[in-house]
């Protein structure tokens, strides 16, 4: 809130320089502001009284809007990498599923890993799962089972993270 919007009835003023004015009728505080030519922003309406400063608004909300963009560009994204197999994969095969699967993790990224059933392979969905504990098995030196194996319409997914 801004100048005028600002309803309370005493307010704690900080000066343009940060120092601190003390506590004071908002129409002081507004005086005080006119007089240097800037604006009243309350910035702390839960303290006890709300604490104002007085500064330039267009300039504080720019500071502001470079802060966050700061912020978000040392902010990591985690992607999540998906691992498609069919239950009748071969073991050199498989082989390469986990090859991929450790250098997404060593990237920072989760793997989804999915064993995809059609036709008669619905059947025989819980005998494959060992397809999906030996891949973990195989990985467990670079990361962590983070959703064990689950049975999802024509699917079992499982998800991986690097281990910390």
């Amino acid at each position: 809130m801004i100048n005028e919007q600002i309803r309370d009835k005493e307010v704690r003023v900080i000066g343009e320089n940060n120092e601190q004015l003390g506590i004071m009728s908002i129409q002081e505080a507004m005086k005080l502001a006119d007089e240097a030519g800037l604006d009243l922003v309350k910035i702390a309406p839960n303290a006890a009284p709300p604490v104002c400063r007085i500064i330039d608004y267009g300039k504080f909300r720019y500071e502001q809007s470079r802060k966050e963009k700061e912020a978000k560009k040392k902010q990591k994204v985690i992607e999540i990498k998906e691992i498609r197999m069919s239950p009748n994969i071969d073991t050199n095969d498989l082989n390469t599923k986990i090859a991929a699967a450790k250098k997404f993790l060593q990237k920072g990224d989760r793997v989804k890993v999915t064993l995809r059933f059609r036709g008669r392979e619905m059947a025989h969905m819980n005998n494959s799962r060992y397809i999906l504990d030996d891949f973990a098995a195989a990985l467990e030196d670079v990361a962590v089972i983070e959703k064990p194996p689950k049975v999802e319409g024509r699917t079992l997914t499982m998800f991986l993270t690097e281990k910390r």
